[in-house]
């Protein structure tokens, strides 16, 4: 009896093995086909994807790396464009007007946004908060070249700018503010500025309102005001908010060709050229395809080294 049961015990796990081991290779066998199904799944993407984005890449990498006009023979140069790039100094110069952006598209944003928004919490309700919101994220839906349109009236000499400044008794501080030197840059990055403040605030306030409300009644508790609440319990909390808001507008400036195509083609004389533009004019104007692409692989370069840090800082909490 005891062997029986023995045996039959013994005898079990041999037997499900035996049924259970068919269907571990099976699984697998699923497991393959359904990374596969994925695969093909996401396939047309990548092939789009490779063809609109990798394949150009590639080619501007090797462009970058000939004289070219874009029509007749390429000359080999090797490295002597990106050399080009880092000696003249009109190249430079444009190169250091989009990290200037840099300060109106991205720096000046956030700070307001983070302004705006902590008020916004505070005081928004119902319909309120929902015209604030509206009001604030318009610059987003107008096309930017309308927007650059709009604003360049708004600067002209005789602009609605200049008009207010006249009425309120300071004309003599009026200008053509897009075309004088000393302000053509500053008055392009007010138009960024109200560009990205919307998008800014948007995505502040929707950080905000994810914040636990028991971190601000524990600071009110402990005697924390308004500042200091802001800095103990905002701030901290929006970490990933700022770092998103910062990576976007910072490519926003150093890639930024509409606005400044449309406000003041990059004038008066190169005050306002930033890389964009001038890849651009190197391209299609000059016939300069070999420069052209060794600047926009620049451009690239200093994005990527721009943005990557801040991505880094923005997930190490998450580590």
């Amino acid at each position: 009896m005891t062997a029986a049961v023995g045996g039959t015990d013994a005898g079990v796990p041999a037997g499900g093995a035996d049924r259970r081991s068919p269907m571990r290779p099976h699984r697998r066998r699923w497991g393959r086909t359904a990374g596969w199904l994925g695969w093909l799944w996401v396939l047309p993407a990548l092939l789009m994807y490779a063809f609109f984005v990798l394949r150009p890449l590639l080619l501007t990498m090797q462009y970058s790396l000939y004289r070219w006009n874009g029509i007749g023979q390429a000359e080999w140069v090797g490295l002597t464009n990106y050399l080009t790039v880092f000696t003249d100094s009109d190249l430079l110069k444009i190169i250091g007007n989009a990290f200037v952006l840099i300060i109106f598209f991205s720096f000046v944003p956030v700070a307001l946004g983070l302004l705006v928004a902590s008020l916004v919490r505070r005081m928004s309700g119902g319909a309120f908060g929902t015209v604030v919101r509206t009001v604030l994220f318009l610059p987003q839906v107008i096309p930017l070249v309308a927007a650059g349109i709009a604003w360049s009236w708004l600067l002209s000499t005789d602009g609605l700018v200049n008009q207010a400044l006249r009425a309120v008794g300071l004309g003599g501080i009026t200008r053509a503010w897009l075309g004088e030197f000393d302000t053509a840059l500053p008055s392009v990055g007010v138009i960024g500025t109200w560009v990205m403040l919307g998008l800014c605030t948007i995505l502040l306030v929707t950080g905000m309102s994810k914040i636990d409300p028991a971190l601000y009644e524990a600071a009110r508790i402990d005697g924390a005001g308004p500042v200091r609440e802001f800095f103990a319990v905002t701030l901290p909390s929006l970490r990933q908010e700022i770092g998103v808001c910062l990576t976007v507008t910072i490519i926003a400036a150093l890639a930024s060709f509409d606005i400044v195509y449309i406000s003041t083609s990059g004038g008066p004389g190169i005050q306002t050229t930033v890389p964009g533009l001038e890849i651009y004019r190197l391209a299609f104007s000059q016939r300069q395809v070999g420069l052209a692409s060794a600047l926009a692989v620049v451009l690239m370069v200093l994005v990527l080294a721009c943005v990557l840090p801040i991505q880094r800082l923005t997930r190490e909490d998450k580590a």
